[in-house]
């Protein structure tokens, strides 16, 4: 038993539960109390800061320099009553992750004294070393300065007795080095597209505002498993395995009773969740073993994206307390359901009224109809768009693996809308132009039933559905930052918004009432969009062959997915929004194409080092242990009983020694082709190389190790099997 992993075996058996019984009442008693809240800020900073705050994150006022030292000095009293003692710019670089530089408070006097400072520069402005984030380009390593600028409609929050400010990241140039900034301008241009089109119908609708609520799903796996992986540790996924004879084939996981050690682990990280203000409220077993998934009340998606972020940071925190290791890839393990990222998007008003819910009567479902139009006509036109912005080398694995949605985008909005959209695209456009004579405050649209709330049942197939008042975008990845699919789903619509308005205004402009106008816009985009809507099973082969005929993308790997960014009309839509300048969109396209070469890269090397220095030897060592046995029965059987008895040895001898022969065949050919891969210059080029010339062999050399997996005694193993990291808790 002195195998690594019958000790860390042992060390999961007996790791004793840690209940959490330290939470102080009800949840409404501690909730956001380390939030830099509105209530928060009313207490602690004079009417006028106060007011300043506000007018900055609702409108975008410019805070005067004064009331910013106003806001510093209340926020560092506020700190300095929870126990703080330093504060940082918190930001999201182009890791995915997010990063700080903790400085202290303190100021010493001169005097052996010191004295706790934190001022307006302090606040809005820092100058973090930008020379080893990522940049496509856009910064030398010898060009270190960047900058980060505090994001106000973020609410600043303490972690660890440092108080974190939500900041923008860009670079001494002023291009953005993170997802915040393009974000924040994406809502921008949205909330402008969007306020335009609502004041068709209401002129009071003065800021609309983008919604988000996601979904997240991840796995636990007891740490000292996860130390015992090589792969896991490295990669986090597991590049060899074999199935475990129970998995999920009985659904017995899905919504089941949640174990007790598991719960103490989420009533803990909730707990820390709901004092940061996060609004988490589902939990629940997930298909797989060991998978589980949370998810928050809706919020606007800037603040949503934060919560997500420091939420998966909480889950690995916490987690390690209890022992367990959170999984946070797309597919850490191979044959079960992986990890997505459900974004749930839908835009309100500062009216209160939620764009994507169907009214009651005939002009707010006009609306309701116009801006589902336009959301269908967005992702038809800019479907590639969409599925660069969830494409990595762990979505690829997840992707159209008949557990989440293909590769293929379409949307989903149910049998009752669809018969709506079919009936306005066969409406006669002489009824529709005499929809609204005389009638502009009392539209009447023939042959338009009433569309009702939640008037369809859900499709988890579609990656894209229509839920009710809201678009579910499944496609995302677990462990991707919710602003990557934001700033493409934010623009994408604000774009086609944009363009609506043109062309309702030209017809307008022509004699045509604003409602005819409206109604014959749509009516054309439903029908241009008419191949994205897609009600059946987006898991099947007939769809994949379907979506073919009707000409839609079917892009299943990452370095193909992401040339879609540098299309001509894509650049241009970001450059005329004013969200990346060109340089901009360029650079992300090659960190994007980098991040996944080194994935692939680390990945292939984890598994040449595992399959040649764990599993051979260890094969090797069981096949002498076989010879040894033949070798015996040889010495003490006649030759007819010996050679009875020992064919199944000298089978599993021969079947062992084929299995390593093709191993290290296959990792030989994988290490050169590596190193012809290597040789090109061009990113483009040397990732498709990765993707079509080293990823191949892995399933190869996968399936060969899993095969001696079987084989090779069960104590001679050197890794947790897949049995163990699923079920031992």
């Amino acid at each position: 038993m002195s195998n690594i992993r019958f000790k860390a075996l042992e060390l999961a058996i007996s790791r004793p539960r840690r209940p959490f019984n330290d939470i102080p009442g009800k949840v409404s008693d501690y909730y956001g109390e380390m939030t830099f809240n509105k209530l928060v800020m009313r207490e602690y900073m004079s009417r006028e800061a106060y007011s300043s705050v506000i007018k900055a994150a609702e409108k975008g006022v410019r805070i005067d320099r004064n009331i910013a030292d106003q806001v510093a000095s209340a926020m560092k009293a506020w700190a300095l009553s929870k126990g703080a003692t330093h504060f940082t710019h918190w930001f999201h670089p182009l890791t995915g992750a997010t990063a700080e530089k903790h400085d202290s408070f303190i100021q010493p006097t001169g005097d052996g004294k010191a004295i706790e400072i934190f001022n307006a520069n302090e606040l809005i402005q820092q100058e973090p070393d930008a020379s080893s984030f990522p940049s496509g380009g856009i910064r030398n390593t010898f060009e270190a300065r960047g900058y980060t600028a505090w994001d106000p409609t973020s609410p600043a929050f303490i972690m660890d007795k440092t108080l974190c400010i939500p900041t923008i990241f860009v670079s001494y140039t002023g291009e953005a080095l993170d997802y915040k900034t393009p974000l924040l301008k994406t809502s921008i241009s949205l909330d402008r597209e969007a306020t335009e089109v609502c004041k068709y119908f209401d002129k009071n609708v003065s800021r609309v505002h983008a919604t988000l609520g996601w979904e997240q799903e991840y796995f636990l796996v007891d740490t000292a498993l996860f130390n015992a992986r090589p792969d896991l540790m490295l990669t986090g996924r597991t590049l060899f395995g074999h199935s475990s004879a129970k998995d999920q084939q009985l659904s017995d996981h899905y919504f089941g009773i949640i174990p007790e050690k598991v719960i103490d682990f989420m009533r803990e990280f909730e707990y820390e969740a709901h004092r940061l203000g996060i609004p988490v409220r589902t939990r629940h077993n997930e298909v797989a073993p060991n998978q589980f998934e949370c998810a928050p009340v809706y919020e606007e998606v800037n603040v949503a994206v934060d919560h997500n972020q420091l939420l998966m940071h909480l889950l690995e925190k916490v987690g390690k307390r209890h022992g367990y290791t959170v999984l946070l890839h797309e597919k850490p393990y191979s044959g079960v359901n992986g990890s997505g990222k459900h974004n749930n998007w839908s835009m309100s008003t500062d009216t209160g009224e939620n764009l994507l819910s169907p009214g009651k009567t005939p002009k707010s479902n006009l609306r309701f109809l116009v801006f589902l139009a336009n959301i269908l006509k967005a992702v038809d036109t800019h479907a590639d768009v969409l599925r660069a912005y969830v494409a990595t080398s762990g979505n690829d694995l997840r992707l159209g693996a008949h557990e989440a949605p293909p590769a293929i985008i379409s949307a989903f909005i149910g049998k009752q809308l669809s018969e709506t959209l079919d009936l306005i695209e066969k409406t006669d456009k002489k009824a529709v132009s005499k929809a609204g004579e005389g009638a502009a405050n009392n539209i009447n649209i023939p042959r338009i039933p009433e569309i009702l709330l939640d008037n369809t049942d859900r499709n988890r197939t579609s990656p894209f559905a229509f839920t009710g008042n809201k678009f579910e975008f499944r496609a995302v990845g677990s462990s991707s930052s919710c602003a990557k699919p934001m700033i493409a789903l934010n623009l994408i619509v604000a774009d086609q918004l944009k363009k609506f308005r043109a062309e309702v205004d030209d017809l307008v402009k022509g004699k045509v009432s604003k409602e005819d106008a409206m109604f014959t816009v749509i009516r054309k985009y439903i029908i241009e969009s008419k191949r994205i809507r897609f009600e059946g099973n987006s898991y099947s082969e007939d769809w994949v062959k379907e979506a073919a005929k009707r000409g839609l993308s079917n892009i299943p790997d990452t370095p193909h997915a992401l040339k879609s960014l540098l299309k001509p009309e894509v650049i241009k839509m970001f450059v005329e929004h004013d969200i990346l300048t060109e340089r901009e969109v360029r650079a992300r396209y090659e960190i994007k194409l980098e991040n996944y070469i080194r994935k692939i890269q680390i990945e292939s090397r984890v598994l040449g080092d595992l399959a040649i220095n764990h599993i051979i030897p260890i094969a090797i060592r069981y096949q002498n242990l076989l010879i040894d046995n033949v070798k015996g029965l040889k010495e003490v059987l006649d030759t007819k009983t010996f050679v009875a008895l020992s064919k199944n040895q000298l089978d599993t001898i021969k079947d062992i020694s084929e299995h390593i022969a093709v191993i290290k065949d296959q990792v030989q050919k994988m290490v050169e082709a590596r190193k012809e891969v290597n040789k090109i210059e061009s990113p483009e080029d040397l990732a498709i190389g990765y993707q079509g010339s080293v990823l191949p062999f892995f399933e190869e050399i996968r399936y060969h190790a899993d095969k001696l997996e079987l084989m090779v005694d069960n104590e001679l193993w050197p890794l947790p099997k897949y049995r163990e990291l699923m079920f031992i808790r």
